[in-house]
């Protein structure tokens, strides 16, 4: 397999990075604009190991609020009666015909996949069904942006779960200009309205943002990189996740204030550890719904270190 061109090398050469399987002889192309050098000038994704200084700062990076990750024992102890509640609401929504949508938006490495596997681990399938959609077609390209979305709402009895959604628009599209700025700023004027359609229409609609810091998601593209299992997540698009890391912080920063609302709010889980935020991941769907047999002790209190409404995280600096 050819060796990757390393994302702050192509950046500096001024030539596009080389899709997987590519060599490294590429047309050349306009010089980005200078960027401040900072953090990201000393990462290198093809390096056997990140600079020292990267690997120090990742857990704490962000205004994580704690020294040290989850243990493992702890953290399969919360997870099981956590489970077991997930297993209560999914057969309360299949005796009552609710319709459940929960959205989990954020940075590449975020953590949304792994977050979602543990949601859906012990459930049927048939209830509870994950929907991560491709880039559009020609055809859908031509139609409604929210259409292909609308297609995959929930029917009667089952839970859909929307690994990244169409906030894309205003997230992947709009830094990766795939979108003009008058498509994002009509997005975001319509996206509650939508959000208001499905919940006048009784879909229950729960938004979840994922955040993790410059270092943080830096750690785990590498160990991405360097994982042969795991490289299959890397795209193009990820390649420029570091690079364009401050125009993400303002995009998910305007998503987070202009589509917040009252019947479909952000909650806000800082990442940087995966344990506590699959944990209470959880615990904000199950506090949301008013299911049969729910049991409070089972499910525990929100982190409250890490779980922030989209209100407070902005009036704590936000992605910035």
């Amino acid at each position: 397999m050819a060796k990757r061109v390393s994302m702050t090398k192509a950046k500096a050469a001024g030539t596009k990075v080389p899709k997987r399987g590519a060599t490294k002889k590429q047309s050349p192309t306009p010089a980005p604009a200078k960027r401040k050098k900072g953090v990201s000038d000393t990462f290198d994704i093809e390096a056997e190991t990140l600079p020292q200084h990267i690997l120090d700062a990742a857990f704490h990076s962000g205004g994580y609020p704690y020294d040290k990750r989850m243990k493992r024992k702890h953290y399969n102890k919360e997870m099981e009666p956590l489970q077991i509640e997930l297993q209560k609401l999914l057969a309360w929504v299949r005796e009552s015909g609710e319709r459940i949508v929960i959205v989990l938006e954020g940075r590449d490495g975020a953590g949304k996949g792994g977050t979602i596997t543990r949601f859906t681990q012990h459930l049927n399938p048939r209830q509870a069904r994950v929907v991560a959609l491709p880039k559009p077609s020609d055809t859908e390209k031509g139609q409604w942006y929210f259409q292909r979305y609308a297609a995959e709402m929930p029917a009667a009895g089952e839970i859909v779960f929307f690994d990244r959604s169409w906030y894309n628009r205003a997230g992947v599209e709009r830094v990766m200009e795939f979108c003009a700025p008058d498509q994002t700023d009509a997005f975001l004027r319509e996206a509650p309205v939508f959000e208001g359609m499905l919940t006048r229409d009784g879909i229950r609609t729960i938004k979840i943002f994922l955040t993790i810091s410059r270092e943080m998601q830096m750690m785990r593209l590498h160990a991405r990189w360097h994982d042969p299992l795991k490289r299959w997540k890397l795209s193009p698009i990820d390649f420029e996740a570091i690079p364009r890391f401050d125009a993400y912080s303002e995009a998910f920063d305007e998503i987070l204030e202009r589509s917040s609302t009252a019947w479909a709010p952000w909650s806000v889980v800082r990442g940087n550890d995966k344990f506590r935020t699959r944990l209470n991941a959880i615990r904000l769907v199950l506090q949301a719904i008013p299911y049969k047999d729910k049991d409070e002790a089972a499910i525990g209190e929100l982190d409250h270190k890490i779980t922030l409404s989209a209100t407070r995280y902005l009036d704590k600096g936000g992605e910035k």
